[in-house]
C-alpha cells in the first residue's frame, strides 16, 4: 500500500512547476498537495487548516498628549537710549495733558491773561483780585504743560503776558509814551504781589518737574 502513495509523490514533484506552492484560502476544502518533506495523508484524513496570515504589527498610539494651555504673548516696550523726549511729549496720550512747545507756551498766556484782564475789566471797570487770581491759574497751567525740553519758557512767558495786559487795559491817566510807561510802572508795583506769586509758582513747578526727570533718567 505504500508503494501506489511513493509513486503519486514522485510524480507531483516532477510534475509540479518551480517556486512556491500557493496555500488554498482560506476556509477551502480539498487536499493539500504533498510536498517533499511531508508525510503523505491518508484518505479519510481530515484537510490540515490553513496557517493564519500573520497579523500586521502597528505602533500601538499612546495617550494624546495633554494640550497646553495657551500663554498670553507680553509685548514690552523698552526706553532706547538714543531715543529724543521731543516724541514722547508730543504724542497724546490718554491720562495726561498735552504738552506745549515754547511757542505755543507764549502764546497761550498772552491769550489768556488778555482774555482774564479783559473779563475784570468788564465786570468791575478795573484790575483787581478776579485779573490776580486769572494769573496764578494761567501760570499753573503753563508750567504743568509744558514739555520737558521747554520748561523754561513757562516762568518766562508768564510776567511777559501780565506786563502786556496791563499795558493793554490797564488805567492810563494821559496820553503820551511817557504816561504809557509811568501807567505800567505803576500797575506793576500795585500788583507784584500776584506777580510773584504767578512767576514763583510757575518756577517751583518747573524745578520740581526737571529735579523728577533727572532722577527718572538716572534710574536707567
Amino acid at each position: 500500500m505504500i508503494g501506489p502513495y511513493v509513486g503519486r509523490v514522485e510524480q507531483s514533484i516532477r510534475t509540479q512547476p518551480p517556486g512556491p506552492r500557493r496555500r488554498p484560502p482560506n476556509g477551502a476544502a480539498g487536499a493539500a498537495v504533498p510536498g517533499p518533506g511531508r508525510a503523505p495523508e491518508t484518505a479519510g484524513a481530515p484537510a490540515a487548516p490553513a496557517a493564519a496570515p500573520a497579523a500586521r504589527l502597528r505602533p500601538v498610539a499612546g495617550p494624546p498628549a495633554a494640550a497646553r494651555p495657551a500663554t498670553p504673548r507680553l509685548r514690552l516696550r523698552l526706553p532706547l537710549p538714543g531715543r529724543s523726549e521731543a516724541p514722547l511729549y508730543g504724542r497724546r496720550r490718554t491720562g495726561r495733558p498735552t504738552r506745549l512747545t515754547a511757542i505755543g507756551t507764549g502764546v497761550a498766556a498772552v491769550l489768556a491773561t488778555l482774555a482774564v484782564a479783559g473779563l475784570d475789566r468788564l465786570l468791575f471797570d478795573r484790575l483787581g483780585w478776579l485779573f490776580g487770581l486769572g494769573y496764578l491759574v494761567v501760570c499753573f497751567q503753563l508750567a504743568v504743560r509744558v514739555r520737558y525740553v521747554d520748561l523754561l519758557a513757562a516762568p518766562i512767558s508768564g510776567p511777559i503776558a501780565f506786563a502786556l495786559a496791563l499795558l493793554l487795559l490797564g488805567p492810563v491817566t494821559s496820553s503820551g509814551v511817557t504816561a504809557q510807561v509811568v501807567a505800567l510802572a505803576t500797575g506793576l508795583a500795585l500788583r507784584a504781589g500776584w506777580l510773584f506769586s504767578g512767576t514763583g509758582l510757575a518756577a517751583l513747578i518747573v524745578l520740581a518737574r526737571f529735579v523728577a526727570q533727572r532722577r527718572i533718567q538716572r534710574s536707567r
